[in-house]
């Protein structure tokens, strides 16, 4: 507020971080790691910046405690709790705003954001780094594992179908269905299915519509009773061959196409928003997958085993 000769040094208080108006009103500055605060008194407007870097509980507890409006920003480096649970309300209002829009920006940093769109034409860090920071478009994270995607509106007329992948879920992950298919040397992806608290016999109704009942289905093969009772009710089903080295198999094989996903496949697409490499203790990326944002793409895994079967060694237990 310097640039505007509107903040008046008087009214700051240093000790509360409380900036007072003449009329009484006053804006209280905080961290969200402070829990008392977030618990802590109500407020009328509740203004939250960077967003994205506060977990959805404490937004929550923010937001329970707001009268009137909520104001909220971020740099969209990736798909989180703003596109999953607000950003769809009916109250709820989506504004993209980028650099352009910003008059008090300094044009040092101006030339500076802009240099990276034409390092985007050549680089898929910088088409990114350009999406997000200035066109103010999701990105991904980093070390995101498939940036090899694009959204399409509709499987396209004449893509061959592969397989179906499934991934078994019940009360706390979901139960999914991929379709995988192939066009023009791509790989077509359509979720067909994502949803909790599904009873076998509940997913058969699900799926029957949905599908091509000729064609097989690759499911997880950790779930060999739920494969056995499905295909009683006449879905062709197997179980996915697995093996200590069967998920970077599958990783490497989607890797080595170009993928054209449906844009109502919104579970799968958030994943591959997500779906990064996991890391220790001192942030050094390990050769193994994160454990979450996986659902939809275990079953994508499942399917690809049709693509080319994995060698895979097998532990004997005779």
């Amino acid at each position: 507020m310097v640039w505007t000769e509107n903040f008046k040094p008087d009214s700051w208080n240093k000790s509360n971080h409380i900036y007072t108006f003449k009329n009484g009103s006053y804006i209280e500055f905080f961290s969200a790691d402070q829990p008392d605060k977030l618990r802590g008194a109500r407020r009328d407007v509740l203004f939250i910046n960077e967003c994205n870097n506060v977990n959805f509980e404490s937004y929550q507890q923010l937001a329970i405690r707001t009268k009137k409006f909520i104001y909220l920003d971020y740099n969209p480096t990736s798909e989180f709790w703003v596109h999953t649970e607000l950003q769809n309300e009916a109250d709820s209002d989506f504004i993209i705003l980028n650099y352009k829009d910003n008059e008090a920006l300094d044009q040092a940093i101006v030339k500076e954001i802009e240099k990276a769109r034409e390092k985007a034409k050549t680089s898929k860090y910088w088409e990114n780094w350009w999406n997000v920071y200035g066109l103010g478009q999701i990105g991904s994270l980093e070390g995101v594992i498939f940036n090899n995607w694009v959204q399409i509106d509709t499987i396209p007329q004449g893509t061959e179908f592969i397989a179906y992948g499934m991934d078994f879920g019940f009360t706390n992950d979901p139960t999914t269905l991929i379709y995988l298919g192939k066009y023009d040397n791509k790989l077509v992806v359509h979720e067909l299915l994502y949803q909790k608290g599904l009873t076998n016999s509940e997913i058969v109704q699900k799926i029957k519509p949905l599908i091509d009942t000729s064609k097989y289905i690759t499911a997880d093969s950790s779930e060999p009773k739920s494969i056995e009772e499905i295909k009683r009710h006449g879905i062709y089903i197997k179980g996915a061959l697995k093996g200590a080295d069967s998920i970077n198999y599958g990783i490497d094989t989607l890797q080595s196409f170009d993928m054209m996903v449906t844009s109502s496949s919104t579970n799968l697409i958030k994943e591959l928003r997500n779906y990064t490499w996991d890391t220790d203790k001192q942030g050094a990326k390990l050769n193994k997958p994160i454990d979450s944002y996986n659902h939809c793409i275990d079953g994508l895994r499942y399917a690809a085993e049709s693509i080319s079967k994995p060698k895979i060694i097998w532990q004997s237990f005779d």
